[in-house]
């Protein structure tokens, strides 16, 4: 029985190494709201919208929000929004554009809508290829801002994690979602360690540096 139990615990460290790689690298850049450094862009990371495809769902309104105020308040200049843009649940940038322009009171000049972000991995990859973003703040729930630093900084942004708003966010989807983020973790590592790259190639696209001219 002290073997079984010895080979288990060693099977859930090994296990566990990805998440705590994503959570010990992200040390030192996790900002609440208020206390968020600047930077010229903040990177917003789509999820669900809702069912009729028109509106953020609860966590991607909160991460909007975020954003908002954080270029309201002078902390950032432009949002890249990155999401599917052609996924189930709609298309994510373009609801996310819409929301942070007419309810936010965001100048659409100064947003910029990836539709390729198909995950955090190749949100990192195309910000830095793609959109030639170098310093950014980066936005979403607490439970996954970790994964998300710790991605964009391999990759070599100098990224920091903003915690998001989710008013409507319980106790239970907060669990559920942090057990998600154990596990996507592991995908994460993988991805890391192989240089993956995106899902789709894109040309360079100055849709930023146009967004942050005066």
């Amino acid at each position: 029985m002290t073997w079984v139990a010895a080979l288990g615990l060693a099977a859930l460290l090994l296990a566990s190494l990805p998440w705590l790689w994503t959570t010990v690298a992200a040390r030192g850049h996790l900002y609440d709201e208020a206390e968020a450094p600047a930077a010229d862009v903040v990177i917003v990371l789509g999820t669900a919208v809702t069912e009729d495809g028109r509106q953020p769902g609860v966590r991607l309104a909160g991460r909007l929000e975020t954003a908002a105020e954080l270029v309201h308040s002078g902390r950032a200049r432009a949002v890249l929004v990155s999401g599917d843009g052609g996924g189930a649940s709609g298309d994510e940038p373009a609801v996310m554009t819409s929301y942070l322009t007419e309810r936010l009171g965001v100048d659409a000049r100064r947003v910029v809508a990836d539709p390729y972000g198909l995950d955090t991995y190749d949100t990192c990859v195309r910000a830095r290829d793609v959109y030639g973003v170098e310093r950014a703040l980066i936005v979403t729930q607490s439970y996954h801002l970790s994964r998300a630093v710790t991605l964009c900084r391999h990759l070599g942004l100098d990224v920091d994690g903003v915690t998001a708003r989710c008013s409507g966010c319980g106790p239970t989807l907060l669990v559920q979602k942090a057990v998600r983020d154990y596990f996507a973790s592991g995908k994460a590592a993988w991805d890391a360690v192989r240089n993956r790259p995106p899902a789709v190639h894109s040309p360079v696209d100055p849709a930023v540096e146009n967004a942050l001219k005066d």
